[in-house]
């Protein structure tokens, strides 16, 4: 009844915030150049780190474009990854997080940007930008980085076990969970591609190599040559060894992961996955049949997507002052 002489006006209020919601939710706030006005040499700073770090530790490419993908996937991408905690309890102690490396590194660019700019830039927009500064010295086509993100307050263990996405995930369990944030199966095949730069543990997929079905097998799906060629690398519980997800240019941030899918030659389960849907398959068959075609232009917009998820902006959220902790 109280909305009965403004029926007009309340109709528009509530068709006006039905529209909001999921833009709030999924990178509302966010602008390409934000901190031009605040903070306008921030990118350049943050490029500027980078070069010198790539300088010195090339390996830490795939290590920090790593953690952009588990940070936007825990709480969305708000800097939570990036906390401590003093009873060990915060996202970097799940351990699908005990193998990231790069955490240095970030404070190393806050504390420059801290000099230049006090108080303005947030932890979370910094290791978006990080994200595509480091793919972008390893080859890859620049993109334009949407900035505005404030950094929570939050980081729970449970959350990292319970949201990162596990090497051993089928191609329905992909899609479920890159669509539960707002991604696409284009998304999910894409970002896949960023599989072309790092390394994982040999913990990652030595199931695949020696005890598939619990019976002391391999994975039916992989070539029998890379099966040996991991296991001469990989021993059994092996827990410390480093392996190449894309063999031969570990550093160099190409198209060859594409092409090892369909040769079986795909380290993780996931990536063995992406064969297993009729858009994946088609996806990296353009891609081998094409040199590359669109994959690079798609990285950066599919990264673009992702660094929307589950931002804080306006006045939610803080800017730290130091990424490890809150203010």
């Amino acid at each position: 009844m109280a909305c009965s002489k403004l029926f007009l006006s309340c109709l528009l209020v509530q068709l006006t915030f039905l529209f909001l919601v999921p833009e709030v939710a999924h990178g509302q706030g966010l602008k390409v150049g934000f901190y031009q006005k605040a903070c306008p040499n921030a990118e350049a700073i943050v490029k500027g780190v980078i070069h010198e770090v790539m300088s010195v530790a090339p390996s830490l490419s795939g290590p920090l474009l790593r953690m952009h993908f588990h940070d936007c996937f825990v709480r969305g991408c708000e800097g939570s990854v990036l906390l401590n905690s003093p009873t060990n309890q915060s996202e970097k102690n799940a351990g699908p997080n005990l193998s990231l490396r790069g955490f240095q590194t970030i404070d190393r660019v806050k504390t420059a940007l801290e000099k230049a700019c006090p108080g303005i830039v947030s932890c979370a927009d910094i290791v978006a930008l990080v994200a595509r500064d480091v793919v972008v010295a390893t080859g890859a086509l620049s993109y334009d980085v949407e900035t505005g993100r404030r950094d929570g307050n939050v980081s729970i263990l449970t959350d990292a076990l319970n949201n990162l996405i596990p090497p051993t995930a089928n191609i329905t369990t992909l899609k479920v969970d890159f669509a539960k944030k707002g991604l696409s199966v284009k998304d999910l095949v894409v970002l896949s591609g960023g599989h072309t730069i790092g390394t994982s543990h040999c913990s990652s997929f030595s199931d695949r190599v020696y005890n598939f079905t619990g019976k002391g097998d391999a994975d039916p799906t992989l070539d029998s040559n890379y099966i040996a060629r991991l296991k001469l690398r990989c021993k059994p519980n092996d827990q410390t060894t480093l392996v190449e997800m894309d063999p031969g240019s570990v550093r160099t941030f190409d198209v060859k992961y594409f092409d090892l899918i369909p040769k079986r030659r795909g380290l993780f389960t996931s990536d063995s996955a992406l064969l297993d849907d009729s858009e994946t398959k088609a996806y990296i068959d353009l891609q081998i049949k094409t040199g590359g075609s669109t994959f690079f232009k798609d990285f950066g917009e599919s990264m673009v997507n992702m660094g929307r998820i589950g931002v804080l902006t306006g006045t939610a959220g803080e800017v730290r002052k130091v990424c490890t902790k809150v203010n």
